[in-house]
């Protein structure tokens, strides 16, 4: 997920059930540069995404402006499927 302009302190990342929240909050400075072109704008963002069952968040990381979030898949062993022998 692209977040240029935002330090890992500014994002926010929630699960919540199957809902993975990733939000941003810009600080506001008292001084504001005047930009002859400003190619980013800078406001504040939320983004929702809906995920799968048994999926979980296992890290995030930031690397130039991007934002990597790892998911696992653990479906519990009751609801695997399973293989059944056939007897003679």
């Amino acid at each position: 997920m692209a977040v240029a302009g935002f330090s890992e302190d500014a994002l926010t990342l929630t699960q919540n059930e199957n809902m993975l929240i990733v939000s941003g909050e810009i600080q506001a400075s008292e001084t504001k540069p005047t930009y002859v072109y400003q190619g980013i704008a800078e406001r504040n963002f939320e983004r929702k995404f809906q995920l799968a069952d048994y999926v979980t968040v296992t890290a995030a990381s930031m690397e130039n402006g991007l934002l990597h979030i790892d998911l696992i898949r653990e479906v519990p062993e009751a609801m695997q499927a399973r293989k059944i022998s056939i007897s003679k």
